[in-house]
């Protein structure tokens, strides 16, 4: 298994390699290619690999085990979890174009702005409505297949699902 060190390596050189414009226009050339973005962001680790003096393969492998090996390192699993995001944005940059996936990024941006001011509507209510509320935002999510809008409720509906609880119809055997 790579050492803590070596993966904190891997996380900081792979996260300022693909903020470099030589190396988004070489993932973006392989997308035009019709390759897949991943085969690049994952040849850009191999590279990384091969500078530590790291067989590659092995070093993708441990790249799998990273969840089991560091699980009660909660630094270095933030840490890996930002590196997958990293390569994430990386694939998703070069497959939209820098124009939609700018455009994108906005709207996750507002899109987060909307769910934080959710949040702190919904912190005014009761644990056992927010457990309510936040049961509603599941489901809704669910139904939408986890699209990203479907997180959100209006003041309304946040307020109807309230009064629902409040004050159940009487509902006959």
């Amino acid at each position: 298994m790579l050492s803590r060190d070596q993966l904190l390596y891997l996380f900081d050189r792979f996260a300022f390699l693909t903020s470099q414009p030589d190396v988004k226009k070489r993932i973006a050339d392989a997308v035009d290619d019709k390759q897949e973005a991943v085969a690049v962001t994952t040849a850009i680790q191999e590279e990384i690999f091969s500078e530590m003096k790291v067989d590659p393969q092995f070093g993708l492998a441990c790249l799998g085990k990273v969840n089991m090996a560091f699980e009660n390192d909660q630094d270095l699993m933030i840490q890996f979890y930002g590196f997958v995001a990293k390569e994430e944005i990386a694939c998703e940059e070069a497959e939209l174009g820098s124009e939609k996936f700018a455009e994108r990024m906005e709207m996750q941006e507002y899109l987060h702005e909307q769910q934080l001011e959710m949040l702190k509507h919904i912190r005014n209510f009761h644990m056992d409505d927010q457990s309510a509320i936040l049961e509603k935002i599941h489901q809704q999510m669910d139904m939408a297949n986890f699209e990203p809008e479907a997180s959100l409720l209006s003041v309304e509906q946040i307020q109807d699902i309230v009064r629902r609880r409040v004050s159940p119809v009487f509902q006959p055997r």
